[in-house]
C-alpha cells in the first residue's frame, strides 16, 4: 500500500531504524496479524530501542580500540593460568566502576593480562560505559604529541570523560619527564571520580622505581 511505503520512508529519513526494518518484516510477514495494536506499537518500540542501543554497543567498541576481542565467557581459567574465576566474576559485575576504584592487574609475559583486562572493558561497553584500552607508552607518546600541538588539554578533557581507562602494558617502556608529568594529569583528573585499570608485568611494588 501506498501508505505503508511513506510510511518506511519517513521511518528512514527520521533514522528510525529499528522500527523501520520492524515494520518492514511485518508488512512480510504475517507477525502484525498475531498481535493487537498495542502489542505492535510496543514491539516497534521495542525493536528501535534495541537497535539503538546495539549501535551504541558497537560504536563503544570502535572508540574504545581494544587490542583483543574478549569476553569474560571465554577467558581460560586452567590451573596454571592461576585465575582465580569467583573475583574475575565479580570484577565483571562492574561493581568497581560504580563506586569510582582502580584496578591493578600485575603477572608475567603470557599470563593473559590483555585478554582479561579487554574482557572486563568489552563487559563495561556492554553496560553502557565508555571505555578507553590504550598501550600506556603510546598514550603518553600521543598526549606528547598533542602537547606540541597545543591540543593535550582536549586529550585530558577526552581522557577524563571515559568511565573505564584502561592502561595495558604500563611500565614496559621507560617514562621521561613529560610522560611523567602527563601521567599525572590523567591519574589526578581521574582519582576518586573515574576508574583506571592498570595492567603491567613489573609488581606494584617496583612502580615508583619505573615512573620516577
Amino acid at each position: 500500500m501506498e501508505m505503508n511505503k511513506e510510511t518506511l520512508e519517513k521511518m528512514s529519513r527520521m533514522r528510525l531504524q529499528g522500527m523501520y526494518y520492524a515494520f518492514k518484516t511485518s508488512l512480510e510477514s504475517l507477525h502484525k496479524e498475531s498481535m493487537t495494536i498495542d502489542q505492535f506499537i510496543s514491539w516497534l518500540i521495542l525493536s528501535e530501542w534495541d537497535d539503538r542501543q546495539n549501535r551504541n554497543i558497537q560504536r563503544a567498541l570502535r572508540l574504545a580500540n581494544f587490542r583483543h576481542k574478549a569476553s569474560v565467557e571465554e577467558i581460560d581459567f586452567s590451573r596454571e593460568r592461576g585465575l582465580d574465576r569467583n573475583q574475575v566474576q565479580r570484577l565483571a559485575e562492574l561493581g568497581f566502576i560504580q563506586e569510582h576504584k582502580d584496578l591493578f592487574i600485575t603477572g608475567s609475559t603470557g599470563t593473559g593480562k590483555s585478554y582479561l583486562v579487554s574482557a572486563i572493558g568489552y563487559q563495561a561497553c556492554q553496560k553502557g560505559y565508555k571505555v578507553l584500552y590504550a598501550n600506556t607508552s603510546r598514550l603518553m607518546g600521543a598526549l606528547k604529541a598533542a602537547k606540541a600541538k597545543g591540543t593535550i588539554l582536549n586529550e585530558l578533557k577526552r581522557i577524563e570523560r571515559m568511565d573505564l581507562l584502561i592502561l595495558d602494558d604500563f611500565g614496559l617502556q621507560p617514562f621521561d619527564a613529560t610522560a611523567r608529568m602527563n601521567l599525572l594529569d590523567v591519574i589526578e583528573d581521574r582519582y576518586g571520580k573515574k576508574s583506571t585499570i592498570v595492567a603491567s608485568q613489573i609488581p606494584v611494588k617496583d612502580w615508583h622505581d619505573v615512573i620516577r
